[in-house]
């Protein structure tokens, strides 16, 4: 069935870059949550529970008014960057359920308090909290308490690519009757009032139960609705008055519902029943402990009885999603662990945006709306003046980050190429075509600051998504696919070597690299006293970029000859990394701990040893291939000159983790690691007094807990902690923490790189797990048993209990919230409770990649 209507709508557009035209790039200043309900977006449109077409024409969304509130409930409520005390954060609770990887079935819950929603509450309890307190959630303020919430589920089935029906069913949980307005609503994304098109669509009441869709790119849209209810018309236009004191040219503003309903203003409905958007107002009142269901169908055919076969269309898409997990989780037998995967593949299903945004155009500013400030030209972004987006893209988070984020993007292809691999491979060409990509190869970070340096880790997820679409396939291999995005790569590759090894020494600095906090410094800033940090991560990141490129390019070349010369390329832009790497001195295995570290170099002989042990010490074992003996025999002149250069190069030879002896199964190993050095590390990382936590590994070591690492500098003490749970710094804003938790993409990388290891060195390498257990595990069962610790994470222990939901026991013990999974952007180190973003199913949604059971 067709993808044209999705789950395409923001969770957020207020406080984006795309919206802020504030003379110093200050977005959360500049459209806020307030101002939302009143301004119509630039660039893209929010709401609960959205859908739209690819192109965002026409918006479909759930708003809901308990009759308490001081406004009605048309988008999600969170703290900006100024407010909370651990940066931005919704603070809503809300989850999604179920999709297809069409959309022809989806589902998801919203919980409406029945009392008065705690705006101010939140926002100054928040704020009056310091770094080293708890957040002040939504279950914090007492609004759930003795069940007094409504549960709203949202569920969509189509019937065909452009008929889609809507059910929205509200529970009344608690033990009183209580009433709501149920407010679906329709409108157009304003294209109108921009200066480059004129064109404004309608809508129009046409008949009892039905709405009129009249838009040129639509033809024959209508909207039915069933029951009693009225229609209250406005227009998707800036209410100027409010917002900035100037005369309203339109007679009717985008805040006309809230103005009717809420404040009683007749005038801000259009009588005439037509404009640019309609909420269809349902007045219920829900008995205690009981529902009710409202029905509407959104379609293109002229349909007599648009409900007559509503019921059957449910049941049957409904079923058919039931048939298409029932096979994809043929192997797993946990029912826990079937409903936790479910929702994560929910989760990655629904967190797709259309992502529309012009750098040119923003900079300049539009034909009809006022100059931006002069500044501008030359503040963020502008050197990305060719980036030009308007496509479906996977979002991180489509609340806290509804933007993309380069290296946040290729992981969530891995997941989503199990339900999905088209879509996984259309996501990793997207994000190198040339309306992406900068023309001096860089691939764009995110909407922040798109020449930040995100981890290269295009060419790794590029071979994931290929071998497992041709899983999928029956063996069919999309060779064309591979070979489109190895020539991206291949540039993005050149700018990597050329921009981010200042002294081409192969000792890469790269920037934050998606580590945030991890390091004493903001490692994207200017450094002190004009020093360059060579980074342990941005090499090592380097060397697995080169090893991944090596690997693709020997596929290729079983098709194409040609490509054999490309793998020699990369297997020897892999060697001089490695004895980068490995050397002593100014390289950056310190030998005392037997570790890996960043230094921080003034000359080149003054630089000093950063000794932090984190996830940086840690990354280079990402830099591992194994190839099979055939690939050399099928391949004679990548073998020849393979030997070639390690004879003649000895001293790099020596560094390749065994490359002449044949491991397990006559394969080659290519490592930045020997045996024994990836033993002392993997000593820590197994350690549960350093890295190991029963969930997984942490960003930081434990051992940081006692001993912080401290750097003086300028009278200044700059110290690192173990820090498992939120920031207690503002670097990066502080809504993000590499200082002790568990992260799920890096765990996943980690747990990859043992199988590899495994593959090579076979059952009888064993290392301790954990340290000090007595307890020798092969590489492959150490693997097996990280991937149990990530999903401990979400499913029940042996009280019943979930990790990531924390202490709270209302949340662990009802059942109105035990079985709806929060997939967290990290967790708490020790305890595994759930922190920072709450939906960022993205990356975390890698678990259900680790659950799958024929991965």
């Amino acid at each position: 069935m067709s993808k044209k209507w999705g789950p395409y709508v923001s969770d957020r557009q207020w406080g984006t870059v795309r919206e802020d035209y504030s003379e110093h790039g200050t977005a959360w200043d500049h459209t806020t949550h307030d101002m939302a309900r009143s301004k119509a977006w630039r660039w893209g449109e929010e709401g609960i529970a959205g859908i739209s077409d690819d192109q965002q024409l026409l918006c479909f969304a759930l708003a809901l008014w308990n009759k308490k509130d001081p406004i009605i409930k048309e988008r999600y409520f969170g703290l900006n960057s100024n407010e909370g005390n651990h940066g931005e954060d919704v603070k809503e609770l809300y989850y999604y359920l179920d999709s297809t990887p069409t959309h022809s079935y989806m589902k998801m819950l919203y919980k409406y308090p029945q009392s008065a929603f705690p705006y101010a509450d939140i926002v100054n309890v928040n704020r009056g909290r310091s770094k080293s307190e708890p957040e002040f959630e939504l279950i914090d303020t007492g609004v759930f308490n003795d069940d007094r919430f409504f549960d709203v589920f949202v569920e969509y089935a189509k019937a065909d690519a452009e008929d889609i029906l809507i059910r929205i069913t509200v529970y009344n949980r608690g033990d009183e009757d209580a009433s709501l307005h149920v407010l679906p609503t329709l409108w157009f994304r304003n294209t109108w009032t921009w200066g480059y098109d004129t064109y404004k669509p309608s809508l129009t009441a046409i008949k009892k139960g039905s709405i009129a869709i009249n838009h040129d790119e639509l033809p024959g849209f209508a909207l039915h609705y069933k029951d009693n209810a009225r229609l209250l018309f406005c227009d998707n236009e800036s209410n100027m008055q409010k917002l900035y004191n100037y005369s309203n040219e339109a007679p009717f503003q985008k805040d006309g519902v809230n103005e009717f309903l809420v404040n009683g203003n007749s005038t801000a409905i259009n009588d005439d029943n037509f404009g640019t958007k309609v909420a269809v107002d349902y007045d219920i009142t829900v008995a205690a402990h009981s529902s009710q269901v409202i029905c509407l169908r959104l379609e293109n055919k002229k349909n007599k009885s648009p409900f007559k076969d509503f019921d059957s269309v449910f049941a049957q898409r409904l079923a058919d999603a039931d048939a298409f997990y029932a096979e994809l989780q043929g192997g797993i037998t946990s029912e826990d662990e079937k409903l936790v995967q479910r929702q994560a593949f929910a989760g990655m299903l629904w967190s797709k945006q259309f992502f529309y945004f012009d750098v040119d155009k923003w900079l300049e500013g539009d034909p009809s709306q006022p100059k931006p400030p002069a500044g501008r030209k030359y503040g963020r972004n502008h050197e990305w003046k060719h980036l030009n987006n308007a496509d479906i893209i996977s979002m991180p988070d489509k609340w806290e980050y509804p933007w993309y984020a380069a290296w946040d993007l290729a992981f969530h292809c891995i997941p989503l190429s199990i339900v999905d691999s088209d879509f996984a491979k259309n996501q990793l060409q997207l994000i190198t075509k040339e309306w992406y990509m900068h023309p001096n190869g860089q691939l764009p970070a995110y909407e922040w600051a798109f020449g930040d340096v995100n981890p290269p880790v295009h060419a790794w997820s590029a071979w994931e998504v290929y071998k497992t679409d041709q899983k999928n396939n029956g063996g069919k291999a999309d060779l064309d696919f591979l070979e489109s995005i190895f020539h991206k790569l291949v540039i993005n590759f050149t700018w990597w070597v050329n921009r981010k090894d200042s002294e081409g020494n192969n000792i890469f600095e790269g920037g934050f690299l998606g580590l945030d906090n991890i390091s004493v410094f903001d490692r994207s800033n200017a450094l002190p006293a004009g020093g360059h940090i060579e980074q342990s991560d941005g090499t090592s990141w380097m060397a697995m970029y080169a090893l991944n490129l090596m690997r693709i390019s020997l596929e290729l070349a079983k098709h194409r000859k040609i490509y054999a010369d490309m793998s020699t390329k990369f297997f020897e832009h892999f060697l001089y990394i490695a004895s980068a790497m490995a050397g002593m001195g100014d390289g950056l295995w310190d030998e005392e701990d037997q570790f890996f570290y960043d230094n921080l170099k003034f000359s080149h002989d003054n630089n000093i040893r950063l000794k932090v042990r984190s996830m940086v010490g840690l990354i280079p074992l990402f830099a591992v291939e194994v190839l099979d003996d055939e690939i050399l025999t099928d391949h004679p002149e990548f073998a020849e000159r393979l030997n070639w250069f390690l004879v003649n190069n000895p001293q790099l030879a020596n560094l390749v983790s065994r490359w002449s002896d044949k491991g397990m199964g006559d394969k080659h190993l290519l490592s930045l690691l020997r045996g024994h050095r990836m033993k002392k590390i993997l000593l820590r990382m197994l350690d549960g007094s350093e890295f190991l936590s029963d969930y997984g590994i942490r960003a930081l070591s434990k051992f940081h807990e006692q001993n912080p690492y401290h750097f003086y500098l300028d009278g200044q003490d700059l110290q690192v902690d173990y820090t498992p749970g939120e920031s207690t710094t503002g670097l990066f804003g502080g809504n993000s923490n590499w200082r002790g938790p568990i992260w799920m993409p890096v765990n996943y990388l980690l747990i990859e790189s043992l199988h590899k290891f495994h593959a090579y060195y076979g059952p009888d390498f064993q290392v301790e797990h954990p340290v000090g257990s007595g307890n020798y595990l092969s590489l492959e069962d150490v693997a097996n048993e990280l991937s149990k610790r990530l999903a401990k994470l979400f499913l029940r222990d042996e009280s019943g209990k979930r990790p990531f939901l924390g202490t709270n026991q209302y949340m662990q013990n009802s059942p109105l919230f035990n079985n709806y999974i929060l997939f967290y952007e990290y967790f708490h180190g020790d305890t595994g409770r759930g922190v920072g973003a709450s939906h960022q199913t993205g990356w975390t949604g890698l678990v259900a990649k680790l659950l799958h059971p024929k991965s």
